[in-house]
């Protein structure tokens, strides 16, 4: 019997053929995906993967969209807990006395699924956060080196990007440099998600408010999340941490004070990209006490010796980007202007202004796919007179019709609307506030830490008129929180 199957089969055309095991394959695979637990493994790792990307809502196809939303909602509540622990800062004693050889070291990494850098910092005090230069739009990180004769640097922050192509000038959080507070989108006493390092070098991971931040003495930070290392304790424990596989940005310190920034390339064919946990276990083979990601995916770069030395998986590569941490030979000769002082609008961008997509598009436009030749009709009809054409209800189609991509009109960019606010000033008594972080809520709750007062200047305050979730950063990691406050700019 299974002989004239077999014989039964060849005698099929080749494209019958192709057709039966096309399907016979999808059967087996869809059976396997659905119907055993190994599928169902693989089904919401998949899930979990698309969910840290700009197109969250397709994670449907995997897991259905109840689970997709209680999957989004469990990392979320995840990264709330791993936030809340404070830091230790007695527990990095820096070795003073240690003869730095360079300023900095990087090495290769690799893992079964991935390639990255690693990069040493020995003198954490070297590092400083840089914003971009111009109103409007965001830096690359190459440009931001060479402008600023800054030895290596990592991507920063997260920031509104509506279509994964905003400008990277509407940043999500808080932004510090040399003890300056340039950008927040909370009140002062709102907990926000925070990686950065005080004045000593002490890298600062979790959530703390501005007024807390003030009275640590932090000078530069950035917001963006999970925390994965707390006080010398791993906080994943058990899977992979939950967010799939992308390319990744991390930052971590040892206890003698080396800080150590790591980038995984991913969604490319030499690296798919890392887990939380593959990079957890990095930091924790190098005796890491305290390590947390900065903006991922596409945005994921390093640069060394003014070279981009890793690969952005961004098909435009390198983006504009609002922040970034960067190694100076001098950090104290480093002034960072507040390139978002007196603006009355943050314009975040999108498909409509970005350099790159819009040239593709006038490309494709100018050189549109070859249609195929249909044959004519062989009998004739006898033909009309214009105004016969019209008796019978025909009309020929407008002239000048745009059939390529709508360019859009300068009235509909979003942009965020002025608000009057005050910078807020720490208090030294204890502040409690609730953060909203993506599209789930939590609740932080911090007390103050005894150090110097601050006081109040007032500031102009854009608050954002689009939703952040039309846009968000990432495309690697769950957009950040979402303003609940307007946010504030200190001029200076």
């Amino acid at each position: 019997m299974g002989s004239s199957i077999l014989e039964h089969f060849r005698s099929y055309s080749w494209l019958k053929r192709t057709f039966l095991v096309i399907a016979v394959c999808t059967f087996l695979s869809s059976s396997f995906l659905f119907l055993t637990p190994p599928g169902g493994y693989i089904r919401e790792y998949l899930a979990k993967t698309v969910i840290t990307t700009q197109h969250r809502d397709w994670a449907w196809i995997f897991v259905g969209a109840e689970r997709r939303d209680q999957m989004v909602l469990e990392m979320q509540n995840l990264t709330e807990i791993n936030s809340v622990e404070k830091q230790d800062l007695r527990a990095v004693q820096f070795n003073k006395n240690r003869s730095r050889e360079s300023l900095v070291k990087v090495e290769d990494i690799s893992g079964q699924l991935w390639k990255g850098k690693k990069m040493y910092v020995y003198d954490p005090r070297t590092i400083r956060v840089v914003v971009p230069a111009k109103q409007g739009e965001g830096e690359r990180i190459t440009s931001m080196v060479e402008r600023t004769g800054a030895v290596a640097g990592v991507n920063g922050g997260g920031f509104n990007d509506p279509d994964g192509l905003g400008n990277g000038f509407a940043p999500i959080g808080a932004i510090m440099s040399g003890g300056e507070i340039l950008y927040t989108d909370q009140e002062g006493s709102v907990p926000q998600h925070i990686v950065g390092f005080t004045k000593e070098g002490t890298l600062i991971i979790g959530k703390y408010t501005i007024d807390e931040l003030l009275k640590l003495g932090v000078t530069d930070a950035v917001s963006f999340y999970p925390r994965v290392i707390a006080n010398g304790k791993p906080l994943i424990t058990s899977g992979d941490g939950g967010w799939g596989r992308a390319p990744r940005t991390a930052v971590g310190q040892k206890a003698d004070g080396t800080v150590i920034f790591i980038v995984i390339d991913g969604r490319q064919t030499h690296s798919v990209g890392a887990t939380l946990k593959e990079v957890q276990d990095l930091f924790l083979a190098d005796d890491v006490i305290n390590a947390g990601f900065l903006d991922g995916g596409a945005s994921s770069e390093m640069v060394y010796n003014d070279e981009l030395i890793t690969k952005p998986s961004s098909r435009y590569g390198e983006r504009r980007l609002p922040s970034a941490f960067l190694v100076f030979d001098h950090p104290d000769q480093v002034k960072v202007k507040n390139v978002w002082e007196g603006l009355k609008t943050i314009d975040p961008g999108g498909a409509y202004d970005h350099p790159e997509f819009l040239k593709e598009q006038a490309n494709k436009k100018a050189n549109p796919p070859k249609e195929t030749a249909t044959p004519k009709p062989t009998t004739s009809t006898k033909p009309e007179s214009s105004s016969e054409a019209g008796k019978n209800g025909t009309s020929n189609p407008p002239s000048g019709t745009d059939h390529g991509t709508v360019k859009p009109s300068p009235s509909t960019k979003p942009e965020t609307s002025p608000a009057p606010s005050t910078k807020p000033s720490p208090s030294p008594t204890t502040g409690t506030g609730n953060g909203n972080t993506g599209t789930g809520s939590g609740t932080g709750t911090g007390s103050s830490s005894p150090g110097a007062s601050t006081s109040s200047k007032p500031s102009p305050t854009p608050t954002p008129s689009t939703s952040p979730n039309q846009g968000q950063t990432n495309i690697g990691n769950p957009a950040l929180p979402s303003p609940t406050a307007a946010p504030t700019i200190k001029p200076e």
